[in-house]
């Protein structure tokens, strides 16, 4: 198998993983904030927000590097920061009363 074959699959894969995280994590926030609505509980608020945060970062490291030529080191460090943020404001949302 060519080294241009293994990328080409890894490229696959990683699309494919890519996409269910943005599936699933979109899921989680949507029960989150569904449950916040029905609630009206700020810390299901930051909950949702939190897992939104996240999601975004998962995925916006690719779409920067394919659809704007954002260097991938950027877009993996952009990708982490809102990973990051994410976790805070669920670790919050766990915290607050």
């Amino acid at each position: 198998m060519t080294y241009e074959a293994i990328g080409m699959e890894v490229t696959i894969a990683l699309t494919v993983v890519k996409t269910l995280l943005l599936i699933v994590g979109g899921i989680i926030t949507y029960f989150a904030y569904k449950a916040y609505r029905r609630t009206r509980q700020r810390p299901l608020g930051y909950l949702a927000a939190g897992f939104g945060i996240v999601t975004l970062g998962l995925v916006l490291a690719g779409l920067l590097y394919e659809l704007l030529s954002v260097p991938l080191a950027v877009g993996i460090l952009i990708e982490s920061l809102l990973s990051l943020v994410g976790f805070v404001v669920i670790a919050f949302s766990l915290y607050a009363h």
